[in-house]
């Protein structure tokens, strides 16, 4: 899209961009509505090359691999164009503000991605923009793995809805977007934490106020006693680098957290595992869960590229 049919269509009052920031934002229908687009794109039943004459900036903050390359690869597989950038090679890195970022990009793509450990960073950035923006992370939030992980529960074991799912180690930025889904997908969630490492009590408290079930407890067994989903993440995360989360406290904190076979035993007998990756082989995880029959965190893997199709596909009006 050219920048002056971009301003033509400003002139003209277009509805406002489709930002994909937190899970929270949507309902229920309309996340289902990128699930399904997200299985129609795996299916290859998307026709043609929707995206065909369309660019899509991807700006890294963070280092990646599943997202950049699933993002990169739905782009071209959809007939459009990835344009990569990280923070070293942008002026925003040496003072441009994010609103003259969001500003100058609109004119040049058709939607933008965004990896930051600052959620604040992409949220003015979408104040700004006039093209979608996507979160592909935040310190508080992961949304496109966690369509990623509904699509790959649905897959193999149903409806998600009104079934148990057990978190297990650090109530992380994947974890607040796990109670996040639960409200709009409609599963229980049990959380297992350490006290101190637990999601913030607001946004629990707006889960249940949108009808969820979530349940905290500093017991893994508890959570998982019947579960059909255990899922666990690094127990370092990128946002807690170099800050002094990696030190021994956190890792004394979450020794009792660690997904082993045992654990696995009180959970369904059809139970999977799922993880986000990258994963710690003898940390969070067992070698024997995460390379085990019930694993299915390569199937999950994978799906980052189709979910986020749909993500692509809806944000710009393709599907």
């Amino acid at each position: 899209m050219t920048a002056v049919r971009k301003l033509s269509e400003a002139a003209e009052g277009t509805p406002p961009p489709r930002h994909f920031l937190e899970l929270m934002d949507f309902t229920t229908p309309a996340l289902r509505r990128m699930l399904d687009l997200a299985a129609a794109a795996k299916r290859r039943q998307v026709p043609g090359k929707p995206l065909a004459g369309k660019s899509v900036a991807l700006i890294f903050e963070k280092p990646s691999t599943r997202t950049r390359v699933s993002f990169e690869v739905g782009i071209h597989q959809l007939g459009g164009q990835p344009i990569v950038l990280s923070a070293k090679d942008m002026q925003s890195s040496r003072g441009e503000t994010l609103s003259d970022t969001a500003q100058v990009l609109s004119r040049y793509v058709d939607a933008i991605m965004l990896r930051t450990g600052d959620v604040n960073r992409i949220r003015e950035l979408a104040r700004h923009a006039t093209v979608p923006v996507i979160n592909g992370l935040t310190d508080i939030s992961h949304p496109c793995q966690l369509m990623a992980d509904v699509l790959t529960f649905e897959e193999h074991r149903g409806p998600i809805a009104g079934q148990v799912v057990a978190w297990i180690g650090d109530g992380n930025n994947v974890a607040q977007s796990f109670i996040q889904a639960a409200a709009r997908f409609g599963f229980i969630l049990r959380l297992a934490t350490p006290a101190a490492l637990r999601p913030p009590q607001a946004l629990i408290d707006w889960a249940r106020a949108e009808g969820a079930t979530i349940e905290l407890t500093e017991d893994p067994v508890t959570a998982v006693r019947g579960a059909r989903c255990v899922v666990t993440d690094a127990w370092v995360s990128m946002n807690d680098e170099g800050t002094g989360g990696e030190g021994p406290n956190r890792h004394n904190l979450l020794a009792p957290y660690q997904v082993t076979e045992a654990l696995m035993r009180h959970a369904a007998p059809d139970a999977i595992f799922q993880h986000c990756l990258p994963a710690h082989r003898g940390e969070e995880v067992a070698a024997e869960v995460i390379d085990g029959p019930q694993s299915v965190v390569f199937d999950e893997a994978e799906n980052r590229l189709h979910a986020q199709k749909g993500v692509l596909l809806w944000a710009l009006g393709e599907g």
